[in-house]
């Protein structure tokens, strides 16, 4: 059999950018089960509004070269997102010192205004314990 190539367009509002080009090549049974299945299938919530298909006379890259290319594609969206984050998370940790400072001087005062009122909160538990008692021995329920 003898080795064809065509060239699809799908195009659509919910297609991916709007417009999906897929370079095909095979043998003449393959090509017509693959444009048939291009026809009936679409993904689940694409919009599909054209498809055309025509001969192609230009280079068909391998599957496996096409995927490395659409790798290095996204490699090269995403780096500059991971650069931000990576300098978002700097900003955070610093922030974060300044936050600790602020508690651990904050948990200072509290432990200070503690040592303060001790003294006479356990003097004053210890009445406040007597005279509980008291009522209760004067109504008979001790």
């Amino acid at each position: 059999m003898v080795n064809m190539k065509i060239k699809i367009t799908i195009i659509g509002s919910k297609v991916h950018q709007q417009e999906v080009i897929a370079l095909v090549e095979g043998d003449e049974t393959r090509i017509a089960a693959f444009r048939q299945m291009v026809e009936k299938s679409k993904p689940e919530l694409a919009e599909v509004s054209k498809v055309t298909f025509e001969d192609y006379n230009g280079e068909v890259g391998r599957i496996s070269e096409v995927a490395m290319f659409c790798s290095f594609v996204q490699l090269d969206k995403a780096i500059p997102l991971l650069e931000d984050m990576r300098d978002d998370l700097k900003e955070m940790k610093g922030d974060m010192k300044a936050v600790r400072k602020t508690t651990d001087a904050t948990l200072d005062e509290i432990k200070g205004l503690r040592e303060d009122i001790q003294p006479g909160y356990s003097t004053h538990f210890r009445q406040v314990q007597s005279d509980v008692k008291a009522i209760k021995e004067r109504l008979g329920m001790s």
